[in-house]
């Protein structure tokens, strides 16, 4: 069977977001260099910018993938919960857990907002965690389980205050400080319920 140009550039594109996201996460973006990329992915510098504008470009693709993934993961935890507030606490302990992942701290919370810059890099976490974090708490003040009050805010304070989390274990070597932080969060959120 013969492969098409379309399959030949999505493979090349899989490759090169495959070998690239393995090396950010291991070495740092700083510490990566085209050549080392190319190499990995056995293309040339012209196949990587076919597809990308370059490493920035590379990177962003790379983070949009990582953070499609946490999300992904987080829609999946809440989605095992039978109700409302199971969801919501699954959901964000499966945030604070990817958090804790070396490879995933490398590229979503330490490069990422250094790399893309904070505006860039919460508008793609937006568009992946924080709007599953919205319509959950949306179901939950509309059942009354939280008081009534504008979600956004809400939103916004919880997002804010699990990335600091996942930022704080992503320089921590404690093990515990996962579960820890965990408690915490869950402790937080039981201050909000008013059923």
């Amino acid at each position: 069977m013969q492969v098409t140009r379309a399959e030949q550039r999505e493979h090349t594109r899989r490759t090169l977001l495959r070998e690239s996201r393995r090396l950010f996460a291991t070495q740092g973006y700083a510490a990566v260099g085209l050549a080392e990329i190319v190499r990995a992915a056995g293309v040339t510098k012209g196949a990587l910018y076919h597809h990308f504008d370059g490493k920035a470009a590379l990177f962003r693709a790379v983070l949009e993938q990582v953070q499609q993934d946490v999300g992904r993961a987080v829609a999946a935890a809440a989605d095992a919960e039978d109700d409302p507030w199971g969801q919501l606490l699954a959901g964000c302990r499966t945030f604070l857990a990817a958090g804790a992942d070396p490879d995933i701290q490398q590229i979503m919370l330490l490069d990422g907002p250094a790399v893309l810059g904070w505006n860039e890099w919460r508008a793609l976490d937006e568009a992946s965690s924080a709007h599953h974090l919205a319509n959950a708490l949306t179901v939950l003040v509309d059942r009354g389980i939280l008081a009534p009050q504008p979600v956004e805010p809400l939103t916004r304070l919880l997002s804010g205050a699990m990335n600091e989390a996942a930022l704080w274990l992503a320089s921590s070597a404690d093990p515990t400080d996962l579960t820890e932080a965990q408690a915490a969060l869950t402790r937080i959120l039981e201050g909000l319920r008013t059923t």
